[in-house]
């Protein structure tokens, strides 16, 4: 059975073709997360100087934004709105694709503790209140509470959260558990040196360090995987991989 799972794992990293971008090292040095949108554009998230910066597919800088607070990114998918969220400023942060802040909500005068929070759309966030144990679906265009759940679950090694599907998936760091609205436990599985979660269509995406895996509801996948990597990405182009300060492509043949 291990013999089958690495001729599956070979396999699927020799179906893949790498193009390394032009990235100068010193720019990728020290970089906490690597995202590339679907325009070919890769940001990189610092933690040392709390930087985000956008740069084109050969490497140009193209804007740059500097924080007081961490702040996790939730994706570029749409980069002309990209939503970020801060644990230690209690706050939501909306950039447009020149890294200018849109729009800003604190979140303090209105919630307890937020954990983490989910965009789900243009309008609508879900967020996790640690501190009264509480889901809600949040109207932040009226700053109105459209629902809430009571949600008294273990969060202390909360990587990420997504919610679809009136399902909310919690990403712990060895852990991905799929839960109802009622707490209810419905799916759990290892997932080692988790990082984050992404949605593609109807597939809940896994990131970890060196790969990705797609949850279907049912099965888990890994559909890409790199050793050597220290972090990797995904856009329509294919995978991203960061390898001793070099960035890479991976495209499926």
């Amino acid at each position: 059975m291990r013999l089958l799972y690495f001729i599956l794992i070979l396999t699927s990293i020799l179906t893949f073709s790498q193009k390394k971008i032009g990235f100068d090292s010193l720019q990728l040095r020290d970089a906490q997360e690597v995202l590339g949108d679907d325009y070919g554009n890769i940001y990189i998230y610092k933690k040392k100087d709390f930087s985000l910066t956008k740069y084109d597919s050969v490497g140009a800088q193209l804007g740059k934004l500097l924080m007081t607070f961490p702040y996790k990114i939730q994706s570029v998918t749409n980069p002309l709105n990209i939503v970020m969220f801060s644990e230690n400023a209690q706050e939501i942060k909306f950039l447009d694709q020149n890294l200018n802040e849109i729009q800003k909500i604190n979140l303090s005068p209105t919630f307890g503790f937020i954990k983490a929070v989910y965009a789900e759309d243009l309008q609508f966030a879900w967020l996790i209140d640690d501190s009264n144990k509480t889901l809600f679906q949040y109207n932040f265009r009226s700053n109105s509470i459209i629902n809430s759940f009571p949600f008294n679950i273990n969060l202390q090694s909360l990587q990420d959260f997504l919610f679809y599907n009136n399902k909310v998936y919690i990403l712990l760091e060895n852990t991905l558990e799929v839960y109802n609205t009622r707490a209810t436990l419905l799916y759990s599985t290892t997932i080692n040196n988790a990082r984050k979660l992404r949605r593609n269509n109807d597939d809940i995406l896994i990131f970890n360090n060196q790969s990705i895996k797609k949850f279907d509801g049912k099965n888990l996948i890994e559909i890409f995987q790199n050793p050597n990597a220290k972090i990797v990405d995904k856009n329509n182009a294919g995978f991203l991989a960061l390898i001793q300060d070099k960035l890479y492509l991976y495209r499926q043949k």
